[in-house]
């Protein structure tokens, strides 16, 4: 096993465990909505996309035939989309609410108002995050020449999917960018309606 294969693993299951290490370790601090807004999290990101992205169920390759034997082994296609479903719903959705809060000194208005700032720190967090991932996480996986599938939140699909950037001979593509373009309008208006 490579070293690369090994930090992707590492970083797969890291974002699955340490939200839930920090959630059941602080669980008196932490504000009742946050398990709701957790479990919704996982089943848009599953539903969304991750079933779809796994399974190439439209048109698109399945994970174990785009990547390695030993992220095969490691992170077995059947439980791939749980396991990215869990990270999404909590190091990066979790993770991006606890800056928003942070960013705007702990007020819990952010969770209750619109706020165009809290929204912006949600948004650029989201997309960034994803900007890394695709570059230097699974960039093997999600290469020109490997196809995902249509996905809800991925509407556009393999069809129409420009290069968006390039950097480090590694492309930026818009179908692994199209979910989190979209989600953090969904959940910013989930988390005030769950505190209100």
């Amino acid at each position: 096993m490579s070293f690369e294969e090994i930090r992707v693993i590492t970083i797969v299951y890291l974002a699955v465990l340490l939200p839930l290490v920090i959630y059941f370790t602080n669980k008196s601090k932490i504000p009742s909505w946050i398990p709701s807004f957790y479990i919704v999290s996982i089943v848009v990101c599953a539903l969304g996309w991750e079933l779809w992205f796994t399974y190439g169920w439209l048109d698109g390759d399945a994970v174990n035939i785009r990547r390695s034997e030993a992220l095969n082994t490691w992170l077995p296609k059947n439980i791939n989309w749980l396991m990215n479903s869990i990270g999404d719903a909590g190091a990066i959705l979790c993770g991006g609410v606890w800056l928003m809060w942070i960013t705007h000194k702990k007020d819990p208005i952010v969770f209750k108002k619109w706020k165009w700032s809290a929204f912006s720190i949600f948004l650029i967090w989201c997309i960034g995050q994803n900007i890394l991932v695709e570059m230097f996480l699974y960039h093997d996986q999600l290469a020109d020449d490997k196809l995902l599938s249509w996905a809800p939140l991925s509407p556009f699909g393999p069809y129409f999917n420009p290069i968006l950037f390039e950097f480090n001979d590694r492309s930026i593509m818009l179908q692994s960018q199209m979910p989190w373009l979209i989600l953090p309008w969904f959940f910013y208006r989930t988390i005030i309606n769950l505190n209100n």
